[in-house]
């Protein structure tokens, strides 16, 4: 034991330089893999959108509007200039113009801190859900909103029941109608179908208005005709690239 004890020392100061060395040389690469772990972050973050800031604006908008129908709420919210055709911000607009319209037909509810309890949980919502998780945003928002208005928590009975089959009834109606996606589409699909269940199981009633679609010439995946919300009598030029008017070799055609 003695003599392997002294090997021990002997072999260490031998090779103390290479030791320190590779010690030095093990804690700069440690770091150098963190910091760019840390920066590989940040670029990731940076690269995702940012709509904390607009957000807001449209909750103070919503304080402002004493309608009943939330479709018009919500094209009041879409209408306004930075939001765009498709996006993550579709995963918020729904649930925010059903509490409006929701508080203002006599829903028993603080609308502003409902709200901010929306965006809060909804902007977590990552964008392409719908494609990626299977699961499309806009009806998500429309079980956020049943679950605040119905208080609902994981430990809940009837509320939890209520906000996990609106959420299925807002999905069911946005699936059946096929894609590809249309954020503007989905939003009105979701949001009719929690009016209706709004109106079925809570007994509040808010105005179910008509949609007629005036994006088409937005979005180059419009599915035309083939759309619930496609005016009557609309030519195949006055939508993107996926014309069902007769149109030949458009992309995205299901005719």
């Amino acid at each position: 034991m003695m003599q392997l004890y002294r090997y021990n020392i002997t072999f260490m100061k031998k090779n103390i330089l290479f030791i320190l060395l590779a010690t030095c040389l093990c804690m700069l690469m440690s770091c150098h893999n963190g910091n760019e772990a840390v920066e590989n972050t940040k670029s990731a973050a940076a690269d995702e959108p940012e709509w904390g800031v607009e957000l807001d604006s449209l909750r103070l908008l919503c304080l402002t509007l004493d309608s009943k129908d939330p479709i018009a709420i919500l094209e009041t919210l879409m209408s306004v200039e930075y939001v765009p055709m498709h996006g993550p911000i579709h995963h918020c607009l729904g649930g925010m113009a059903l509490l409006t319209a929701y508080s203002n037909a006599g829903g028993d509810i603080a609308l502003d801190s409902a709200l901010q309890v929306l965006i809060e949980r909804d902007y977590k919502i990552p964008g392409a859900a719908c494609g990626n998780l299977g699961c499309c945003g806009a009806a998500l928002s429309c079980g956020t909103f049943m679950s605040i208005i119905t208080n609902n928590s994981p430990f809940a009975t009837d509320a939890w029941r209520l906000s996990n089959l609106c959420t299925a009834q807002a999905l069911t109606s946005v699936a059946e109608h096929g894609g590809p996606r249309c954020c503007k589409r989905d939003s009105y699909l979701s949001v009719l179908s929690t009016v209706d269940f709004v109106k079925e199981h809570l007994g509040i009633e808010m105005v179910r208005a008509d949609v007629k679609c005036s994006r088409q010439s937005l979005n180059k995946q419009c599915i035309g005709k083939q759309c619930p919300f496609c005016p009557s009598g609309i030519d195949a030029s006055e939508v993107g690239e996926a014309r069902c008017n007769g149109c030949a070799n458009a992309s995205g055609c299901r005719k």
